[in-house]
């Protein structure tokens, strides 16, 4: 079994439910896991997106914030979620194929503009979300699974467009990114998008304050595509689909994909 799987913070899959509709029928996923839907499940236009063949969801949703999706062409079966940290937040689903895989669907939180906890609520609110993804997956070793989402955290220096410049900005300060590479090593996840593109500034996020975003270039690669090592092999054709940022009122992530042959 072969399927092609794409991650994607949406920023409101309301309000973009055309730009899903575009990517479904121009790139043809067999999954795509959303994030920060910012809306309810039943409000989610999941009508639209089953006549595009998209026809099994497993979803949780909030009002106004948050909320993560898995649109599949294939069958899934709701594995739940967890609320990390105790947030209340829809952050999190998981969903099994016919196949066994399980895909998890995070949306991490971006932990606000200081990276200090004593002052900003949200970092710390970011650190413990990550620490309780850790003590799960150390608890619950994963097996033949995929974790997917905005994870909110660029790790690696060729990740983020100035390394220096941006090792006291949220997303890429060290704390942070030890705290993610504990995550990662608590479940032996392998980053499929670095194993098939192991060099290179490789960026999935722009932010809107660029006027010319394009140019300038000041990307940050926040989504991710991690896999367990017995199917780790399985994974390839990493790719970030950058012209999906400069479509019309985008959002400011753009998707990430992989295979994977099973």
């Amino acid at each position: 079994m072969s399927f092609t799987l794409a991650t994607w913070n949406i920023n409101s899959v309301r309000l973009r439910a055309g730009l899903v509709g575009q990517l479904m029928t121009g790139e043809s996923p067999d999954i795509l896991c959303l994030q920060e839907c910012k809306s309810p499940v039943e409000l989610m236009p999941l009508e639209g997106f089953a006549a595009l063949g998209y026809s099994h969801v497993v979803a949780r949703g909030q009002k106004g914030y948050n909320g993560v999706a898995i649109l599949s062409r294939l069958p899934l079966e709701d594995m739940g979620d967890m609320d990390f940290a105790d947030l209340g937040h829809a952050r999190h689903v998981a969903a099994r194929l016919e196949n066994g895989v399980v895909i998890h669907n995070f949306y991490v939180p971006a932990g606000g503009d200081k990276p200090d906890r004593t002052v900003n609520e949200k970092f710390g609110q970011k650190l413990d979300y990550l620490t309780g993804m850790r003590d799960w997956f150390r608890d619950n070793r994963p097996e033949k699974a995929v974790l997917v989402g905005d994870l909110n955290i660029a790790p690696r220096e060729d990740d983020v467009w100035n390394h220096k410049a941006l090792l006291k900005i949220v997303s890429h300060t060290p704390v942070e990114v030890a705290h993610l590479n504990d995550v990662q090593e608590a479940g032996a996840w392998v980053d499929i998008t670095r194993k098939d593109i192991p060099q290179g500034n490789l960026y999935s996020w722009w932010s809107y304050r660029s006027p010319d975003w394009d140019a300038a270039d000041k990307g940050r690669r926040l989504d991710h595509v991690w896999a367990t090592p017995d199917i780790a092999s399985a994974g390839h054709s990493s790719r970030i689909l950058r012209t999906v940022r400069g479509w019309d009122q985008p959002s400011d992530h753009a998707p990430v994909f992989a295979t994977f042959d099973l």
